[in-house]
């Protein structure tokens, strides 16, 4: 008897896991996994998150999702990264205002390591994201990661992308369907247990009883399986992570030909922060803020103030949202995924990863024998430990500011609200750099690199002073500070503007199609 998976819930994380699991676990296939969504006409896609990781590419194409069909259905474009304004510093203060955190590694001839060069002077006074990779120039000059020529998913400059997050979850959904998962729209009306604790049924307005071997929560914040049925706890983080509100607002472009930024741009608040990101013919602008720290009225002042003269009529939608997770995710035949299993605030695009890393663990781990507990434990270790990481990873945004000009800024810099973890990783970077004795890839989402992007464009300095003159390599360390500099005039003189590509792949498409 094939075994069968029910998805209760729709959005991105929904479709995507029934996108993925179906090729996955085989649903086309006589013996592979039946698997069914069922989702409500009457709940909405929040939207708030329109940013993703790279790995979303992976994902994508394992879903079967042709990159040009995601630009031309989804408004989508290309993200390099993120930058980060006036989080270092107060808007007017003496100093560089912004930095980057790119998606691109830094690479020179032979392995040579080069961020202990760049912390000893090898570079001169350039900052780490601008003389280790060209991306930063690139993102900054609003050119593309790659040209049209490349094939899907493929490019000389790592990236992500921005989309229409409502027209993303339909495109999914296509593809879901075309891959074997039957879809339901309905209501869910009562969630019951059985005597074991497990799910035993889910009860629907218009098709009754509902069955199957695993269940999938994807119903958001409301965790009407894993949360309000089963009982399953929610850690809150609100300790750490002040932020617990948002607006969002759509601004078209001023005219047609536009430059479309290429990497997402997050700007600093008083009590928050705005992030912007450009799509194909407007840019989704959001305010996320701590309602401890400000209020609802003076935090869409400060979101129309950025948005300018052509936002004061811009329609602005309100979100509350709890920064925390749970430490039980996969409890008897239920697994939480996508916003029932938690969510911090939108920087850095971590749901969307966090719903990449569920499906996949849930594919890998699936309970073909039916050892449901087996697979719970390890899914559960893994993912809490995913959770822990990234929690230190958004809050390095914030404790490492130089800002004392509010008071959301003050308790975001006082030891109090940072995690004893986090405090024993800065004190390691004392005397050495991050490197892959901090990072364990089988649950780290951001590796070495993207921490050392933040904590330097935070303006930490790690002192090497003692080891100086171990580092014998510094001839060679300047020659490929010189390389990232040859490759920046490369960069701008070959890569298209963002707008341009996403123009030529909603024509043409991307490789021999566009040729």
């Amino acid at each position: 008897m094939r075994k069968r998976v029910l998805i209760v819930g729709g959005g991105t994380a929904g479709w995507l896991t029934a996108g993925y699991l179906a090729k996955r676990l085989g649903a086309d296939l006589a013996d592979g996994v039946a698997i069914t969504l069922v989702e409500s006409r009457d709940i909405g896609v929040l939207g708030v998150g329109e940013g993703t990781f790279p790995t979303i590419r992976r994902t994508l194409a394992t879903i079967g999702v042709d990159e040009a069909e995601l630009v031309r259905r989804c408004g989508a474009t290309f993200k390099q990264g993120a930058r980060f304004v006036h989080w270092q510093r107060a808007p007017g203060t003496p100093g560089r205002d912004h930095y980057m955190h790119p998606f691109q590694v830094a690479e020179a001839p032979g392995g040579l390591e080069l961020l202990p060069y760049w912390l000893s002077g090898a570079a001169g006074d350039a900052e780490w994201d601008e003389v280790s990779t060209p991306q930063k120039a690139a993102a900054d000059a609003a050119r593309a990661p790659k040209l049209p020529t490349h094939p899907d998913y493929l490019g000389p400059l790592n990236y992500a992308f921005h989309f229409d997050a409502v027209a993303l979850a339909g495109l999914l959904r296509e593809r879901a369907v075309a891959n074997g998962v039957t879809h339901l729209i309905d209501t869910v009306t009562h969630v019951a247990l059985a005597d074991s604790g497990a799910i035993e049924r889910v009860d629907t307005e218009r098709h009754g009883t509902l069955t199957a071997d695993l269940y999938v929560d994807c119903t958001g914040f409301r965790a009407e399986l894993i949360g309000k049925a089963m009982g399953v706890p929610f850690r809150s983080c609100r300790d750490v992570l002040f932020c617990d509100r948002a607006l969002a607002a759509q601004l078209p472009y001023e005219t047609a030909d536009a430059p479309i930024a290429s990497q997402t741009i997050s700007t600093a608040q008083e009590a928050g922060w705005i992030w912007d990101i450009g799509l194909d013919r407007r840019r989704g602008i959001g305010h996320v803020y701590s309602s401890n720290h400000s209020d609802d009225t003076a935090a869409e002042r400060a979101l129309r103030r950025y948005l300018g003269p052509r936002g004061k009529q811009a329609e602005v939608r309100r979100f509350r949202f709890e920064a925390g997770f749970r430490e039980v995710n996969w409890r008897r035949n239920c697994v939480a995924v996508g916003l029932s299993s938690g969510f911090f605030e939108p920087l850095e695009a971590t749901g969307i990863a966090f719903a990449e890393v569920s499906a996949a663990m849930i594919a890998n781990l699936f309970p073909w024998s039916g050892d449901h507990e087996t697979s719970a434990r390890q899914f559960n270790a893994n993912l809490l430990r995913r959770y822990e990481r990234a929690l230190d990873f958004i809050k390095l945004h914030y404790c490492l500011s130089e800002r004392r000009d509010t008071d959301f800024w003050r308790d975001n810099v006082a030891d109090t609200s940072n995690t004893a973890s986090l405090l024993e990783l800065l004190d390691r970077w004392r005397h050495r750099w991050p490197n892959e004795l901090d990072i364990d890839p089988q649950v780290d989402i951001f590796t070495e690199a993207s921490w050392q992007y933040v904590l330097y464009g935070m303006g930490w300095r790690t002192d090497l002073s003692a080891r100086a003159g171990a580092l014998r390599y510094r001839d060679d360390a300047r020659r490929a500070f010189g390389e990232v500099r040859r490759q920046v005039g490369v960069a701008l003189a070959n890569l298209p503007t963002h707008r341009a590509l996403v123009e030529a792949a909603q024509r043409r498409g991307f490789g021999s199609a566009a040729a």
